[in-house]
């Protein structure tokens, strides 16, 4: 059998443990930690986004508490604020998997009023 040879090069720099070898992406992934927060800074200052998004500060609730009315167990289901101010669906309770309709309403400052009835299956 012959002599195996060095697994890996000895001077450590020039090794790239990417199988595919360096790419325009490894180039991309060193320039996105230079970059700054600048844009989230730009966005804050959009006054468009109130028109599109009436929710306060952007402190929406994202998440409420409400019980099942078919096995009265308390679930936390998540909420989406982008919406809109008023909403209604169908959820399924995760425990005994009836079907509920959900509604949601957000005031002013972004807190969600949700009701949760049963279908009319």
């Amino acid at each position: 059998m012959p002599p195996r040879s060095e697994p890996f090069p000895d001077d450590d720099d020039d090794f790239d443990l990417d199988p595919f070898g360096p790419d325009a992406d490894d180039d991309a992934d060193e320039d996105a930690d230079d970059d700054t927060d600048e844009d989230a800074d730009d966005l804050d200052d959009d006054p468009s986004l109130d028109e599109d998004f009436p929710l306060g500060d952007g402190t929406a609730d994202t998440a409420a508490e409400v019980t099942c009315p078919f096995c009265a167990e308390s679930i936390e289901i998540a909420l989406d604020p982008g919406s809109g101010t008023l909403q209604s669906y169908v959820q399924d309770c995760e425990v005994c998997c009836n079907p509920w309709q959900v509604f949601v309403e957000y005031d002013a400052e972004g807190a969600a009023h949700v009701s949760v009835v049963p279908t009319d299956s």
